[in-house]
Parts: C-alpha cells; sequence; structure tokens
C-alpha cells in the first residue's frame, strides 16, 4: 500500500474519509482536525478524563464505521459529534455528577478553585460565573436529547441541519427540542437565555 501524505487543509472531510480507505494513514489528518473540538465538548459535558476516552472511543467508531459515510457530506463534525453524543450517552451519570459538583462549586466558590482545568475557565467564562450554578442545574433535569441538541447548538456553534444529521433526527425536531430546553433553561435562570449569548 502507497501512503499518501496528507496536507489536512488541502481535503475535505470527506475527501479524507474517502482516502483513509485505501490508506489508513489518512484518517489521522482526520483526527488531527477535529479531536481538539470533540474534547473539548466532552470534557465540558463529563470531566477531562472521561472526555479523552469517549473522544477515542468516537475516533475508533469513525474508523470503522468509514465505509459508510456519506460522501457528498464535506464537513464530518455532525457525523463525529454524532457518534461522540452516543459515547456520551453511555456517561448519563457521571454528566449528571458534573452537573451536581458545578453547582456545588458555584455555591462555595472557594471550592474546587485549585481542580479547574482549561475546560472550566472556558465555561465559567462562557456562562458568566453567575449563571454558572443554576446552568448546571437546568442542563442536569433536561431530557438527555433536549440536551444534546442545546449544547450543540450553544458550545459547537451547529446549525439545526448539522445537528439533524449529527443526531440523526429531522430537522423539525431538532427545532422543537431546542425550542424546549431553550424554554427550560432561560425559565431555571430567571429570563436569560445563555444560549443567545454564546
Amino acid at each position: 500500500m502507497v501512503h499518501v501524505a496528507v496536507e489536512p487543509d488541502a481535503f475535505t472531510d470527506a475527501e479524507m474519509v474517502q482516502l483513509s480507505r485505501t490508506d489508513t494513514a489518512a484518517f489521522a489528518a482526520l483526527y488531527d482536525r477535529h479531536a481538539g473540538g470533540l474534547y473539548r465538548y466532552a470534557s465540558q459535558r463529563v470531566g477531562p478524563q472521561t472526555a479523552e476516552d469517549a473522544v477515542a472511543d468516537t475516533f475508533l467508531a469513525a474508523f470503522q464505521q468509514r465505509d459508510g459515510y456519506d460522501l457528498d457530506r464535506p464537513d464530518a463534525r455532525p457525523w463525529l459529534f454524532g457518534i461522540l453524543t452516543r459515547k456520551l450517552a453511555r456517561h448519563h451519570r457521571t454528566e449528571q455528577a458534573r452537573y451536581r459538583a458545578i453547582a456545588r462549586a458555584q455555591a462555595d466558590p472557594g471550592a474546587g478553585a485549585d481542580e479547574d482545568g482549561p475546560a472550566d475557565r472556558v465555561a465559567a467564562r462562557v456562562t458568566a460565573g453567575a449563571v454558572r450554578a443554576p446552568l448546571a442545574q437546568a442542563l442536569r433535569r433536561l431530557p438527555a436529547g433536549d440536551r444534546d441538541v442545546l449544547l450543540l447548538v450553544a458550545w459547537c456553534d451547529f446549525t439545526y441541519e448539522e445537528v439533524a444529521a449529527a443526531l440523526g433526527i429531522p430537522v423539525g425536531t431538532v427545532r422543537s427540542r431546542l425550542n424546549r430546553a431553550r424554554r427550560k433553561v432561560r425559565d431555571a435562570l430567571g429570563g436569560t437565555d445563555p444560549t443567545r449569548e454564546v
């Protein structure tokens, strides 16, 4: 097998997936392009250690499923985040515990100060400190499907179509879940919608 040197910016994601079907080394470029974003998203949801495992499992599954990738979709982000979302669903308890810990830490500002990592610092800036605890509680209380839609839109800047592709649901379902999730979060935050500010 001849290995092709893959320059990540020279190919779309779909082209890299197609190349990887005959040259498995090409899949590394896809990893390099998207692993950081997947890790940041997963880390915000389940913490750094679990995020590392979930991202590794995501790329293993993506590699194994690459022959079924729709090459008409040049951007693999929805596909990869869809796989990651399914992996994260297995860590429901970890995610729930993380939201409870965030809420407790905000209630006691000195608690966990030494444990903040990069994801926690980013989350603190994005959620503007004052709403962090109630936001964590609101996210914890959302049904998993509503939470997945909300976080893909708010944290990953996905369009409705990208969320639909990632989760394998119709765009209309994305709209209704997002509307419901925003309403519940807004109510929990006293009328503030943090997804509009992000």
